[in-house]
This record gives structure tokens, C-alpha cells and sequence, in this order.
């Protein structure tokens, strides 16, 4: 989409200050639970500036993919219980068989929602978790189902609708504020209603309205995952709560568009937790480790961090675990 000069810079203003403000947030979220990673914290990339290399942050992000130990025979298969978002989106389909090139452990992926994958490692029955929903995370951590907890990535969450726009939700400066209007309006809503991190955040939403959309006419709970979930509002003229990677991933075969973005309460970050091998002895406890130490070594930040970019213009996802040497380029907001 070509955007007019002053469509763009405004865009551009509002994308420098919700990067302030996610920074500001991230910050004082660090203070108060303690570090989501030492030394490290999600960035957003300044304007202006072309793809670099990045280089490591803190004692756990690797200098390269070839220091993690390969497996052993008998030991191959690892389970990773992970969400609906990075499957849809494709970006395991590109780090999953390089993973498994490089290590030679083969990966069995269960794509749920973050609640099912969360109960999952809490029953020793996946090795490695890549989810986000960080409060059940944290959690799930303090009962002490997994041996660490570490960030990989973010983007954002976008509410996404019809064209019409029956609720008038379009640039509204809340999410909240939107949710009141399809309410108001008893536009049809769907939600993925599974427990997932992108479930978890709508309800947040929703009681930040103080609006309980439960047995409501206008409002479907699916048990559908991101990519089902967008084509029956699709389908629906209705509007739902979508990861932002997977509404462009499947952009173009949707009539919905982008209704409310770009804000700091809408933030979506990923976190990899390998199970605790010594609460579950029945695990693939080294698979796990070498799968996380994938995940933030350099050689996966930088491809996490140019995933997208050829085909939509943005990264689909901001590489979190290594910090840029200089700004990674802004995304435009289409």
C-alpha cells in the first residue's frame, strides 16, 4: 500500500512513541518480577536505518548456532508444545528443519493454545515450550514446571474488523474503548475462546471495559486457533483480536482490516521454557536446552528478525534475545 508523505510521518510518530513507551513498560515490569532475561529487553527498531548483524547481549544469547550439542543416538525427538501464532505465521517452518539440520534432533511441534501448551509441560508431556502469555508463565515457572524462561521475540496484537466498520472501532484510541463500541453495537465478535496467550489478552481487554461479552448474542467462542479464528470472522463480517504476524501472513486472502494498532497494551511477547528435567525424568531435558539455546542464538535472532520483511515490508516479528548493533528499520503500520 503506498501510503501518502503525511500519512507516513505520522505513522512514524506514533510508532517512536509507543516504541518509547514499550521500552518504559518493559522496564518497570523488569523491576518489579525481576528480569525477563538478564540484561536484555525486547526493543522496537528506530526509523531510518538498514538490517545489521546482531551481535550478543548477556550470557545465555550464543555466539553461534554450532555450540549447541548435537544429539545423541536414541535421544533424537523432542517435543515442542507452542502456539497456533508461530505456526500460522510460518516462521517455524523456516527455524524447525534448520534446528534440525544443525542438531540433528528431530522436533515433534503440538501447535495449541499457550494454556493447552503451558498444561502440557506441566504434565511432562513436551520438553520445550515457546508460548506467550507471560502471567501464566510466570506462574507455571513459580510451580516449578520449567528449568528457565527465556525471551525470544515480540510483536503486537492488532483488532482487526469488517471494512464497513459497523462499530465504529477504527483508530480508536483504546482497545478498551473499541471493545465498548462493538458492544454498544452488538457487532458479531469471535474469540478464539481456547485458553491461548491471544484468548488470555481479549479477556484482559474485555474487563478492562468492564464489559462481560459471555452468552451475549453478538459474541462466538470458536476453540479455534489464530488462522481458523481469522477466517470465521472472515467469513462472518465480525471482529476479533488477532497476532499481528498472522493476520499479515494470511492477509490477502481476508477481507478484514486492521481496526485498532499500536499500542503499548497491545504488546505480544514469546518466551522459549524448557521443562524442568529434574520434576519430569522422563523428559528429553538436553533436547530442550538445545532448543532454547537455539532460539536465542545469533544466527536465529537474525533470521526471526528478517522474517516477513521481503514479503510484507515489516518484520513479522522484533528479535529479542540479542540486541541490533544499530536499528533494525522501522515497520510500516499498513
Amino acid at each position: 500500500m503506498n501510503l501518502t508523505r503525511a500519512g507516513t510521518r505520522k505513522r512514524r510518530q506514533i510508532f517512536e512513541a509507543i516504541s518509547r513507551t514499550i521500552v518504559l513498560v518493559l522496564a518497570l515490569i523488569s523491576v518489579a518480577c525481576g528480569p525477563i532475561r538478564a540484561g536484555v529487553e525486547p526493543l522496537l527498531p528506530s526509523s531510518g536505518s538498514s538490517p545489521t548483524p546482531l551481535q550478543d547481549s548477556g550470557d545465555l544469547a550464543l555466539r553461534s548456532i554450532s555450540e549447541i550439542a548435537t544429539a545423541q543416538p536414541g535421544d533424537e525427538e523432542i517435543i515442542l508444545a507452542t502456539t497456533t501464532s508461530t505456526q500460522d505465521s510460518g516462521l517455524l517452518d523456516v527455524l524447525v528443519p534448520m534446528f534440525e539440520r544443525r542438531t540433528r534432533y528431530r522436533v515433534k511441534t503440538i501447535a495449541v493454545g499457550t494454556g493447552q501448551a503451558l498444561a502440557l509441560g506441566a504434565r511432562g508431556e513436551a520438553d520445550v515450550l515457546l508460548v506467550h502469555a507471560p502471567e501464566a508463565e510466570r506462574a507455571w515457572m513459580a510451580d516449578g514446571n520449567g528449568a528457565e524462561r527465556l525471551v525470544v521475540m515480540h510483536n503486537d496484537f492488532v483488532v482487526v474488523g469488517p471494512s464497513a466498520d459497523p462499530a465504529r472501532a477504527n483508530g480508536h484510541p483504546s482497545a478498551e474503548g473499541a471493545f465498548q463500541s462493538i458492544a454498544r453495537a452488538a457487532a458479531p465478535f469471535i474469540s478464539r475462546g481456547d485458553q491461548s496467550g491471544t484468548h488470555v489478552k481479549e479477556l484482559d481487554i474485555w474487563r478492562g471495559a468492564q464489559v462481560d461479552p459471555r452468552g451475549q448474542a453478538w459474541y462466538l467462542e470458536v476453540g479455534q486457533g489464530m488462522g481458523a479464528t481469522l477466517n470465521i470472522a472472515d467469513e462472518r463480517d465480525a471482529y476479533t483480536l488477532t497476532d499481528r504476524a498472522t493476520y499479515l501472513a494470511r492477509r490477502d486472502r481476508l477481507r478484514l482490516q486492521i481496526q485498532v494498532e499500536g499500542q503499548a497494551s497491545l504488546l505480544n511477547v514469546y518466551h522459549v521454557m524448557p521443562v524442568n528435567g529434574r520434576k519430569f525424568q522422563r523428559i528429553n531435558a538436553a533436547g530442550a536446552n538445545a532448543f532454547a539455546r537455539f532460539m536465542v542464538a545469533r544466527e536465529t535472532q537474525q533470521i526471526i528478525a528478517r522474517f516477513g520483511v521481503a514479503e510484507y515490508g515489516q518484520p513479522l516479528f522484533f528479535a529479542d534475545a540479542a540486541r541490533p548493533v544499530e536499528a533494525l528499520g522501522e515497520p510500516s503500520f499498513e
